[in-house]
């Protein structure tokens, strides 16, 4: 009787261990800025081969790349993706309150199957910073976060956190609070002057302090920015884990190791 039970235990775990390396992930975005400070866009996200580069450093940004991080919307840069990658997949993650910007302190997670994990291992993201002009997150290095191994089993759980020195000026348009930011109020976010340049990280960048400075006291159809964004302070946290475990199959591994106890 021992042997079965041991048995039992042998395949339950096994089975739990194959759900954790299974192609569902779940992918949560939380915004970790205090009340008052920067907001970003909901959160475009992929899994593919590691091919998918959305931007790199240096070069001017894609159709795709200046849409979102003009305005928030990630339909261009997603057909980019389709396009580059026919066997990735990919999703948007909205905040709580539904299409409207992540807020500080907001958080939400969503499931996503990744389809064969064996070719989809790698991760890559973008949203738009708000409020700016052409601000945003996201990963330059196409194989920079890998979520499975070549054998499709899950490498984590992955946790980006991203800072304010991770922030991307899109170098699409000109670095303005009033002419053409998204998501301020009495500004329209189709204007703005083009720009004409190249992603490069924002700190540090010429003008970039005053440009913050001038965002101090900004209304946004949220709320109004009284705290702003420094290199150290961290703006997003995303995370990565395999799809939960079942409370059915947690509930039988205590009821066997239970009665293995009192054997």
């Amino acid at each position: 009787m021992r042997n079965a039970i041991l048995g039992t235990v042998a395949l339950v775990t096994l089975t739990l261990a194959a759900s954790a390396s299974a192609e569902n992930v779940l992918v949560t975005v939380e915004n970790n800025q205090p009340m008052g400070g920067f907001s970003f866009t909901p959160l475009w996200h992929g899994f593919h081969d590691g091919s998918f580069d959305a931007f790199d450093a240096g070069s001017a940004a894609s159709a795709g790349l200046e849409l979102i991080a003009e305005l928030g919307d990630p339909s261009a840069l997603d057909g980019e993706f389709a396009a580059a990658v026919p066997s990735g997949v990919s999703s948007v993650l909205f905040s709580p309150s539904g299409p409207p910007p992540f807020t500080p302190g907001q958080v939400n997670s969503a499931l996503l199957n990744v389809g064969d994990a064996t070719v989809n291992r790698y991760f890559s993201f973008a949203a738009m910073v708000i409020p700016s002009n052409d601000l945003f997150i996201g990963n330059d290095d196409p194989m920079g976060y890998e979520v499975f191994d070549a054998g499709g089993n899950f490498n984590g759980p992955l946790t980006i956190e991203v800072y304010g020195r991770d922030v991307w000026d899109a170098g699409t348009e000109v670095n303005d609070a009033s002419d053409g930011p998204a998501f301020v109020v009495g500004q329209d976010g189709t204007l703005g002057t083009a720009e004409g340049g190249v992603v490069h990280a924002f700190f540090g960048s010429p003008g970039a302090a005053d440009y913050l400075n001038s965002l101090n006291g900004i209304e946004t159809p949220a709320y109004t920015v009284t705290d702003l964004l420094t290199e150290g302070e961290l703006l997003a946290t995303i995370t990565i884990t395999p799809e939960p475990t079942s409370f059915t199959g947690l509930a039988l591994m205590g009821l066997l190791a239970t009665r293995l106890r009192r054997r």
